[in-house]
């Protein structure tokens, strides 16, 4: 589609196709650096929003799709953090809270090195990026290629993993943390009310919040909850954004699998680039194996969330005698701490400390050294000064306690390669139980328990649906050769997003639209389906990397854009995959 609203691409589409209204969202929300979600209600750049846009949008162009993802890391900080908004200066300050004069990045993050040419949030969302960049790469390599997109990506994305894998390990156990519901991305979860329930709530009338001109107050969270999100935030920025020390930490079953499948990803990009990747597989392995020990309830047959400040006499509550407070026999128990895990902890910190020799390349295979930033020792030694000052590598694992919540999160973790067979068929029932309803009662998986004390069809991640969560468990149900559940979660999100004007969420039961309209990873995740066929039978090809066909418009798309033309380069080392993420296909139909 040109500026003038020509189309451009794929013509034999009918005008009023679900394609091409998919697209004119990508292009209406599109700045000509990146795409914001929605002009209204989220008027700026957001990561993880991004990591999906960019995945969308590299079935139009590819271009367009590196550009988005190149926008956002030059966002990243000293330390390795992808912070979660990146701020358009042009936006007036009363559009958005919290605006850049609350985060204050450039001054109150400037030992966590935070940049200084453009003011973004201090906290991160969940890692999502080297999965779309090895995507978004392979939807046009011979672009990717001359663009040296992969070579620029490759270390930017391996300080993020580092930063997650090393700063906030606060568990000790091997996963990451987040220390602030947003981070995770879904914002309100009933997940959350526990530990929250130990901040203290800003003063209402000391922040204006800016999301309630756009949205019903139903369908938002309470003033309560902003209020405890606020003083979060405030005391994180006024402690200079150190991790460890806040009231606020919680392992995350999505969070982690999604770093994991990014990890994957990152091993493939390494392979591109030259280098063997083995090490970066390896380690995803070893940290599903931490997923599995350290959230996985085999009882409730899912993922749970850990408090790592509750549960356990530490800094926490416990949550009494709940199956999944860590107390059973076998499971989680409040001083156990596998070798599996130990290993890991030992491994992360001396293998990591510099780039991995395995994976460091020349200057023409790309891989720039991976080094730590200047800060990182200071930060370590007072990164759990709640717990006498001591690195979770000096310390046991602190068991936390899981928190008795079922939220989409918990099975979030089937699009893993390595989950184990039966942890993967447990998940798959689970999804259409009685508390997700997935291909029975519900149209689409709801973000919380249908049967939870909490569950509400319309407020935010209380139990409406998603479509970014969704696409999520349709990619994981197809990677482990559920595709006739697969096929049917798809064909709901294409006829829910059609129906629903590409609505930010939806009722679970009805699709009924709720948020804003015209959300941008609604509309770039439906072409990401539409396209699914086509990008299966591309998988199936028998040399997968060096001769994938550009789908019909892309030079159109690119040139009405403004955008140089490129030559492809199709000589390349070819590998045999290690897993689904290699191949961009849905993986459990070809092994």
């Amino acid at each position: 589609m040109t500026h003038s609203g020509a189309h451009v691409y794929d013509p034999d589409r009918p005008a009023g196709s679900l394609h091409l209204r998919a697209a004119r969202v990508l292009e209406g929300n599109w700045t000509g650096t990146s795409t914001v979600p929605s002009h209204g209600l989220y008027p700026h750049q957001w990561s993880w929003d991004s990591a999906f846009i960019a995945i969308g949008l590299r079935h139009l162009s590819p271009l367009r799709a590196q550009t988005e993802l190149e926008t956002l890391l030059g966002a990243q900080w000293g330390d390795g953090r992808i912070p979660h908004i990146v701020f358009n200066p042009s936006v007036p300050l009363d559009a958005y809270f919290p605006s850049p004069d609350f985060w204050r990045s450039s001054t109150a993050g400037r030992a966590a090195g935070a940049p200084r040419t453009v003011q973004t949030s201090g906290i991160v969302q969940p890692p999502v990026h080297a999965l779309a960049a090895w995507l978004v790469h392979q939807a046009d390599p011979g672009l990717s290629r001359s663009r040296s997109f992969l070579s620029r990506m490759y270390p930017r994305l391996a300080a993020w993993h580092r930063y997650l894998l090393h700063r906030r390990d606060l568990g000790g156990g091997g996963l990451a943390s987040v220390v602030h519901p947003w981070e995770q991305g879904m914002d309100n979860s009933p997940c959350w009310d526990a530990p929250l329930s130990r901040v203290t709530p800003a003063a209402p009338r000391s922040f204006r919040r800016a999301d309630l001109d756009h949205g019903s107050a139903e369908d938002r969270p309470t003033d309560l909850d902003y209020g405890r999100y606020v003083r979060l935030a405030t005391d994180y920025r006024d402690g200079g954004y150190a991790d460890g020390v806040g009231e606020f930490a919680v392992e995350d079953p999505a969070f982690n699998a999604l770093l994991i499948a990014s990890e994957h990803a990152l091993a493939a990009i390494a392979q591109e680039l030259g280098a063997a990747g083995t090490a970066r597989h390896a380690r995803a392995e070893r940290l599903t194996a931490a997923l599995v020990e350290r959230l996985w309830d085999p009882a409730e047959g899912m993922f749970f969330c850990r408090d790592v400040y509750g549960g356990d006499g530490g800094d926490g509550e416990s949550y009494g005698g709940d199956a999944r407070d860590g107390s059973r026999s076998g499971a989680h128990g409040s001083e156990r701490r596998s070798p599996e895990s130990g290993a890991l902890a030992s491994e992360r910190r001396s293998s990591e400390s510099g780039a991995h020799g395995s994976e460091r390349g020349s200057r023409s295979g790309a891989l720039a050294p991976e080094q730590h930033s200047a800060e990182s020792s200071a930060h370590a030694s007072e990164r759990r000064s709640r717990q006498s000052g001591a690195h979770p590598s000096e310390q046991r694992s602190r068991a936390g306690a899981l928190i008795p919540e079922r939220s989409v999160a918990g099975l979030l973790p089937l699009i893993l390669p390595a989950l184990p067979r039966d942890i993967a068929a447990t998940l798959v029932r689970t999804a259409g139980g009685p508390h997700f309803g997935l291909g029975g009662v519900a149209r689409l998986a709801p973000s919380y328990d249908l049967t939870g004390h909490a569950f509400d069809p319309h407020r935010y991640w209380r139990g409406p649906a998603w479509f970014n969560t969704n696409w999520l468990l349709e990619r994981g149900l197809r990677l482990h050769g559920e595709h006739g559940r697969a096929e049917e979660l798809r064909a709901a999100l294409l006829e829910t997003a059609d129906t629903s004007g590409f609505a930010e969420y939806v009722d679970p039961y009805t699709g009924e639209a709720c948020g804003a309209l015209g959300f941008s990873w609604t509309a770039a995740l439906t072409l990401d389906l539409l396209h699914e066929p086509a990008r299966a039978d591309q998988a199936d090809r028998s040399d997968r990397s060096t001769h994938v066909v550009s789908h019909p418009g892309h030079r159109a798309f690119d040139k009405a854009q403004g955008t140089p033309p490129h030559t492809s380069h199709a000589s390349h080392t070819p590998h045999t995959p290690h897993s689904s993420f290699e191949t961009g296909a849905k993986g459990g139909d070809r092994g």
